[in-house]
């Protein structure tokens, strides 16, 4: 294995995917949690949440980043 050079890369570029990620995990272990909790609604809003964060995500990646 091999080191990767990330000294290219920009640095609201990796806060704004670094946010994104947390957010999109986040929800979806929410969702997960919920749906143990035997409360489904809430966990499928959850679920609908980070899928909806997903497509904002790669919108705004590739309006503004690529």
């Amino acid at each position: 294995m091999e080191l990767v050079d990330v000294s290219n890369v920009d640095a609201s570029l990796f806060i704004f995917g670094i946010v994104f990620i947390m957010l999109i995990f986040g929800l979806l272990s929410f969702g997960i949690l919920k749906m143990f909790q035997q409360r489904f609604a809430a966990g499928w809003y959850s679920f609908g949440g980070a899928v909806v964060s997903f497509v904002v995500f790669m919108f705004a990646l590739n309006k503004w980043y690529l």
